[in-house]
């Protein structure tokens, strides 16, 4: 497989993906944060001194996702159309899991703004609560599947 952001010698490049097709896509990446049970315990009930976590949270992760073009160097600016960000919490380890799901018609995936959604929704919960947990641990940040484009869909094994 060839990578596609380098030219013939090695130098970063953008894609140029003006002949592509625009086609409906969509992008589903899951990741997750642990924490000790207290810090757990004080998002659920809302007793966080900085406010609604997980709503803030929410909220960072579709802001991100819209901006995905500006902060990842070559990644196209793209008119997101949906974001979906949700949280599960759960008890054993204490964590609380984050799934993002973008959605665009373009000529270009949005696999890249869903995995933005995820990893700052997880900064934001981070940043949220690191007065009472510095210690917690952003993990397991991946794509689980995309559709649409040229190259179809791709679900993780």
């Amino acid at each position: 497989m060839e990578l596609t952001h380098t030219d013939e010698s090695g130098k970063a490049k953008m894609v140029d993906v003006t002949a592509k097709d625009v086609t409906k896509r969509e992008a589903t990446a899951a990741g997750a944060v642990l924490m000790k049970r207290a810090t757990l315990d004080l998002i659920l009930s809302n007793e966080v001194k900085k406010g609604d976590v997980l709503g803030v949270a929410r909220l960072a992760g579709i802001m991100a996702a819209k901006r995905t073009g500006e902060i990842i160097p070559l990644c196209h600016p793209i008119g997101v159309t949906g974001v979906d960000v949700d949280f599960v919490t759960v008890d054993e380890p204490p964590s609380i899991e984050i799934t993002a799901t973008a959605r665009v018609a373009s000529q270009t995936g949005v696999e890249m703004e869903a995995l933005t959604a995820v990893s700052v929704a997880a900064l934001t919960i981070y940043d949220m609560c690191k007065a009472v947990d510095k210690g917690m641990v952003l993990s397991g940040i991946r794509l689980l599947k995309k559709s649409g484009g040229r190259s179809g869909t791709y679900v993780a094994p």
